[in-house]
């Protein structure tokens, strides 16, 4: 613990990418197997339940540094950090403990089946033998807030330079539904083709493109397809069984059952990329809709009635067993299209279609009209690329369409977490609706450091009111807040809900009186209905 918990000092105490891998490959070097997939499942999301909850937690710490409540408030709103604010008050450890990080995550689990009093006094008794350091990291296992500033390519280069093999390589042999009680760092790392017929390809994503898109040389060499709005998912058939991959590789099969027919009609040893959508009547309906499916246990008729998937295939990954990603887009594009459209005839599975513009010009004017076509804007593919691995700039690009842009006062705030804890970075937007704001929009993205200290002084000087970390302010800044998508909202006071919401810059030449209305929003509606 005393290893990891340095490693995690380490890698907050610098940005510099060739210094978060030499750490992470020091560490990997010298630690156990036990730690080491611990280590990985908890750097890439695979972080078990929860034990104990928070409010529990806090009362505990509390009880544990003799603390008022009032006092413990006080703290955390200027920390900002659950974890870090009971690592800071409690007293200074009595004892030592060398148990390892695979030891206490063991210890953690064994709670499991512990009435609240017994997990009352583990807690306690690590807190007990932890240094500060130790237990800020065990108290973010205990929360689940575990996040570290490392990328999971950098962990992909730190294990490739340890085990000698390409990251792309680690990539694929970390994908999957694995978890680190029941796997091992040699089975899951080893190279063993075959060992899990349900795995995935990493995801190839795309760059935005920035730069006029005639810079990319020759229209013929490009591949130009819409981009759509839903789950990017990877669907697979191997060994008599279907399974389906979202990007953030959560096996969602059991979410979307008018799609196991596909079993009947797919042949084995083939991996589709694509993107998941609602459709109805032959059009994909608004990400909100599918978004009705997403997290739920049990799919109701009702879901399936209203917010039915499908999926739009662009490229294909497996075919016939073989992993054919190093193949050219041109011949994936070829046997893909052969794979589905040689008899495979469903509602729930189609090839995306090729945009076909005579030059950039016309790819241009065309893009201008996405929504028109349920579409983001483009994806722009080369024709002799490869399929690789994350995100690779050059030869896959978006351009999607312009985003909404509204101006709204800000009339709530709140301050950050980590390094933002003591500055307040979380707003709330409104517009007017007569005489009144009504709220539409949070974002705590796009302003300056200089910006966000400017703002935290506002409200310091012009609060209104406070609720707990939230505190409303006088309705005097209006900024400029793109999103990428609206829809009509029923759990929203405004009816409005927004996608991507972001800050794009500080109005401070308009007054709160000019900023936009919520009828100038539902204006915005009207293209988006089909």
């Amino acid at each position: 613990m005393k290893a990891f918990a340095e490693l995690i000092l380490s890698l907050e105490n610098t940005n510099k990418t060739s210094s978060k891998i030499k750490y992470l490959e020091s560490f990997f070097r010298d630690a156990s197997e036990e730690d080491s997939i611990w280590t990985i499942a908890l750097f890439t999301h695979r972080r078990p339940k929860r034990q104990v909850n928070t409010r529990l937690l806090a009362e505990w710490a509390m009880s544990y540094a003799q603390l008022d409540a009032w006092l413990f408030e006080e703290s955390y709103h200027v920390v900002g950090d659950l974890a870090e604010t009971i690592s800071l008050i409690l007293p200074s450890s009595v004892t030592s403990s060398d148990r390892t990080l695979s030891g206490w995550m063991d210890y953690l689990r064994d709670l499991t089946d512990k009435s609240e009093w017994e997990k009352e006094v583990a807690i306690k008794e690590a807190w007990s033998t932890l240094s500060h350091e130790e237990r800020f990291v065990f108290n973010k296992l205990i929360t689940g807030g575990f996040r570290v500033g490392v990328s999971h390519n950098t962990i992909f280069k730190a294990l490739g330079k340890v085990l000698d093999i390409d990251q792309s390589e680690v990539a694929h042999r970390l994908s999957g539904d694995w978890d680190p009680y029941h796997t091992s760092f040699h089975t899951l790392l080893d190279d063993q083709p075959g060992a899990s017929d349900s795995k995935p390809y990493p995801f190839y994503l795309a760059y935005p493109l920035e730069d006029e898109p005639e810079r990319l040389g020759e229209l013929r060499d490009w591949d130009i397809e819409w981009k759509w709005d839903g789950i990017r998912s990877q669907l697979i058939k191997r060994g008599g069984e279907l399974f389906l991959w979202s990007r953030g590789e959560e096996l969602i099969t059991d979410k979307f059952p008018e799609l196991h027919d596909l079993i009947e009609l797919l042949p084995n040893g083939v991996v589709l990329d694509g993107e998941l959508l609602a459709f109805s009547d032959g059009r994909p309906l608004p990400f909100s809709i599918l978004q009705t499916r997403i997290g739920r246990k049990n799919v109701s008729k009702k879901h399936l009635r209203e917010a039915p998937a499908s999926i739009i295939c662009y490229d294909l990954l497996e075919y016939e067993g073989v992993d054919i990603r190093d193949r050219p887009l041109s011949e994936r594009r070829t046997l893909l299209e052969k794979l589905i459209g040689e008899g495979l005839f469903s509602p729930r599975l189609m090839v995306s279609e090729q945009v076909q513009c005579d030059n950039w010009q016309e790819v241009a004017e065309l893009r201008k009209h996405s929504r028109e076509h349920d579409a983001e804007g483009f994806m722009i593919k080369r024709w002799s690329s490869p399929y690789k691995s994350g995100r690779k700039r050059g030869d896959w690009w978006k351009w999607k369409v312009d985003p909404y842009t509204v101006d709204a006062v800000m009339i709530y705030a709140q301050k950050g977490h980590g390094r933002r804890a003591d500055i307040y970075s979380d707003y709330t937007f409104a517009v007017w609706d007569g005489d009144r704001l009504v709220p539409f929009a949070k974002a705590y993205s796009g302003l300056t450091d200089k910006e966000m200290t400017e703002v935290t002084a506002f409200v310091q000087k012009n609060t209104l009111e406070r609720f707990g970390p939230v505190r409303t302010v006088t309705p005097d800044l209006v900024f400029e807040i793109h999103f990428e998508a609206i829809n009509e909202s029923s759990r929203h006071k405004s009816g409005i809900a927004v996608r991507f919401p972001r800050i794009h810059r500080w109005r401070r030449d308009k007054p709160p009186e000019e900023a936009n209305t919520l009828e100038d929003l539902k204006r915005l509606l009207l293209p988006t209905k089909g």
